[in-house]
């Protein structure tokens, strides 16, 4: 059966941070859980419940909620109240469309003094007669039933009457326990008929498959077929014998289906999965040819970097697929990506090196970028180019003779193609401060007529 996880409850907490322990509110429905439990542990601070729409038989594991005060279990497999006299602030408690029959069980909510609203619309007790009198009786702090609010005077009345009420009330529950014991009879017997079945079935295709003659061999796609054509038709016959089979509505009968469904998912699913693992991706045909395949219908972006010497793969990968789904396999002439089992191929322009390659997975956009090194030697284009410029007129000899400093000693400093950096300093100096253009000046002047210059030694 199935019942509340840890991890369920966390990822039904994402409001707060997937924080469980102070946990206010939590909505656990439609989750098909089949026993309530660890959650009076996890989540002391819990004040709203929802569990509507599940298979939970029995109220249990609630009690220590003491901050709880509003409990949805409309929708469920619940025969009675009980289990809830801790949960001392419950304000609201919802049972719709449940299967209460013992409805001397609403006594149990006397001690939830903060009670004002219960739902029981659509349980076998309110077709009980003097249903909402009994309940107005023996809840005196309910302010509303069924939606219906609980009037002064209609409580005055269901008190007086209130040993009359009880009486009759009783001798409906014991009828109704009655019927749901051959309920339950009946169920226990057509699940053991479905289960006798179902091994017959097995045991019948067992030995039908088991004996491999070699005759049998040569025509076994053609046997393949028709079994599979038997087996859908039984599949079909089998689901309108089960939908059409008249059952009553009852907790058992309701499990039942909720089984028989979760069955024939499982087994298609299973179909669907041998499907996938028997059909063959054609990814390099029989002569040995590499072909480029897109399976997963993905964006990608193939750059030759020429600069680096390296090609770049971009593929436009899921930003919401998880890391641990993609397989990367990086070849001398071909790249291929399983993007959850599904390939992604491309054949290289040129040969790289696998051991040095390198994949990385954008955080932003969850973009694949795999950089591959070329395999071939580097050589760069600017250096062809520059060389070509800074020597027209040289020859063979004076390359080989000039072996280290050759740009060195040819390049004319006055042909730099670039501005001299020490020289725009000293022309901002000078144009920033007026004063300081005059001392070189004055420098030169007295350079000029130092011919004429007679030293005194007095001043």
């Amino acid at each position: 059966f199935l019942s509340v996880t840890e991890d369920l409850v966390r990822r039904r907490a994402e409001h707060n941070n997937c924080e469980i322990f102070s946990l206010e509110e939590i909505s656990l429905h439609q989750q098909e859980i089949e026993k309530l439990e660890h959650l009076d542990k996890w989540c002391r601070d819990l004040k709203i419940l929802y569990l509507q729409n599940n298979l939970i038989p029995k109220i249990e594991n609630v009690g220590k909620l003491k901050k709880l005060e509003y409990l949805n279990v409309a929708l469920n497999n619940i025969e009675r109240i009980e289990n809830l006299e801790g949960c001392e602030e419950l304000k609201k408690l919802d049972l719709t469309a449940n299967f209460i029959g013992e409805l001397s069980s609403v006594a149990s909510l006397k001690c939830n003094i903060h009670l004002k609203e219960l739902f029981l619309v659509g349980n076998p007790c309110t077709e009980f007669e003097g249903y909402r009198q009994f309940v107005v009786a023996t809840l005196h702090q309910l302010k509303y039933l069924d939606s219906k609010e609980i009037e002064r005077s209609e409580r005055i009345k269901a008190l007086q009457n209130y040993p009359e009420v009880k009486w009759k009330i009783r001798e409906q529950e014991q009828v109704y326990l009655l019927k749901r014991a051959r309920e339950k009879e009946e169920a226990q017997r057509r699940m053991q008929e479905r289960k006798d079945k179902k091994q017959k079935q097995m045991d019948s295709k067992l030995g039908f498959d088991s004996p491999d003659s070699p005759q049998e061999k040569p025509n076994q796609a053609e046997g393949d077929g028709e079994q599979e054509k038997c087996r859908t038709v039984e599949n079909d016959e089998e689901d309108r014998r089960f939908w059409e089979e008249p059952t009553p509505y009852t907790p058992e009968s309701r499990l039942e289906t909720h089984r028989y469904i979760e069955e024939k998912r499982r087994a298609k699913e299973n179909i669907r999965e041998s499907k996938k693992k028997e059909k063959p991706w054609t990814l390099v045909t029989a002569e040995g040819k590499v072909l480029n395949v897109n399976v997963p219908k993905l964006h990608f972006f193939l750059k030759d970097d020429e600069e680096n010497n390296q090609i770049i793969l971009d593929l436009a990968v899921y930003r919401h697929l998880d890391t641990s789904l993609l397989d990367v396999d990086v070849q001398p002439t071909y790249i291929r990506v399983l993007v959850k089992g599904k390939p992604f191929q491309l054949v290289l322009p040129e040969e790289v090196k696998p051991d040095s390659s390198s994949a990385k997975r954008s955080q932003t956009t969850g973009h694949l970028v795999v950089t591959m090194p070329k395999a071939k030697g580097i050589i760069l284009a600017k250096q062809k180019v520059s060389a070509s410029i800074k020597h027209p007129d040289c020859n063979t000899q004076q390359k080989t003779t000039r072996s280290g400093q050759v740009e060195k000693l040819e390049v004319d400093p006055s042909k730099h193609s670039f501005p001299d950096v020490t020289k725009i300093i000293q022309e901002k100096e000078r144009t920033g401060q007026g004063p300081i253009k005059l001392q070189p000046q004055k420098v030169t002047e007295v350079k000029k007529s130092c011919v004429d210059f007679e030293n005194n030694e007095e001043v």
